[in-house]
C-alpha cells in the first residue's frame, strides 16, 4: 500500500497523526519530571483531553477506518512515550530503585520500558479507537433515524 492510499485510509495526511499524537505527551514529560501527580485532576486533565481530542477528529473526519486511525495514533503516541521516558530517565529514576544498577542491567531495562511505552500507547489507541467506533455508529444510527 503506498503512502497516497494509506493517508486516504487513516483519513489524515501523517502530519496531522504526529501532530494529534503529540497531544498526550506532554503528559509524559510532566510526570517524568514530578511536575504532576499520579491521580491528581490536572493529571486527569492531560490523561483524558488528548484522547477525547483524537476521538472528536476521527468523529469529526470519519476516516475510512477509524479504528485502524486510533490505534496508528496510539503507536505514534507511543514512539513519544517512549521517547520522553529516554529523555528523562535520569530525573524520573534519580534516588529511585534504578539507580544502582549496571549498565548493561539498564540497558535492558531501558529497552523493556521502550516495548512497553510502544504497548501501551498501541493499547490506548485501540480502547479510544473502540469508543470512536462506537460514537459513529450511535451517531450513524440516530440521523439514520430522523430521516
Amino acid at each position: 500500500m503506498n503512502d497516497d492510499r494509506r493517508q486516504r485510509a487513516l483519513g489524515f495526511s501523517w502530519p496531522a497523526l504526529v501532530g494529534l499524537a503529540a497531544l498526550a505527551a506532554p503528559r509524559v514529560v510532566l510526570h517524568d519530571l514530578g511536575v504532576i501527580e499520579e491521580g491528581s485532576f490536572v493529571n486527569g486533565l492531560f490523561v483524558f483531553v488528548p484522547l477525547a481530542c483524537w476521538i472528536a477528529a476521527v468523529l469529526w473526519r470519519r476516516p475510512p477506518r477509524p479504528f485502524l486511525t486510533t490505534a496508528v495514533l496510539g503507536l505514534i503516541y507511543g514512539v513519544f512515550l517512549a521517547a520522553g521516558h529516554m529523555l528523562f530517565w535520569d530525573t524520573a529514576f534519580e534516588g529511585g530503585p534504578f539507580e544502582d544498577v549496571n549498565s548493561s542491567q539498564e540497558t535492558a531495562l531501558r529497552g523493556q520500558v521502550v516495548v512497553t511505552s510502544l504497548l501501551t500507547g498501541t493499547a490506548v489507541g485501540v480502547i479510544t479507537g473502540a469508543v470512536a467506533l462506537l460514537l459513529m455508529r450511535l451517531t450513524r444510527s440516530r440521523s439514520g433515524r430522523r430521516s
